[in-house]
């Protein structure tokens, strides 16, 4: 059975993209965090980071490097955090979400039910800023 990233990329569950490309898509965590909180997932089905191929590795934390840069344009925190845990969905996923505090980066922070139209206003002001970078993965 697919995991529900899975259903997100094939487009079978709605998902606020913000990058695409041929390895990885990032989304917005529809549980964020802080605002601007994105998900960095490889198409490929992998439970557990570890088990990663070293290039998709590698792939997948050059795509949060660029959309933790843009999200340090534009929403201007201390830090961008990472974190990769996996626990939630089976299905290899990093959360990048920009903060101001150490305490913010947990799930105990997560909005369990936040407002769709900031989710999309949050996807289109970082997809804005991934443009601004230069990057053309940045998906519409």
């Amino acid at each position: 059975m697919p995991s529900i990233f899975s259903r997100i990329i094939a487009g079978e569950l709605p998902g606020k993209f913000v990058w695409k490309d041929e390895r990885a898509v990032a989304f917005m965590s529809i549980a964020p965090m802080m605002p601007g909180h994105a998900l960095v997932v490889p198409r490929d089905e992998v439970d557990h980071w570890i088990d990663l191929d070293p290039a998709l590795a590698a792939h997948l934390f050059n795509v949060a490097q660029h959309v933790g840069r843009a999200q340090d344009l534009e929403w201007k925190p201390r830090r961008i955090g990472l974190l990769i845990v996996g626990e939630e969905v089976p299905h290899t996923h990093l959360h990048v979400v920009p903060i101001n505090h150490p305490e913010e980066l947990t799930f105990a922070h997560a909005d369990p039910s936040p407002d769709f139209d900031a989710l999309d206003d949050a996807a289109v002001r970082l997809r804005a800023r991934l443009h601004e970078l230069g990057c053309s993965e940045a998906s519409e």
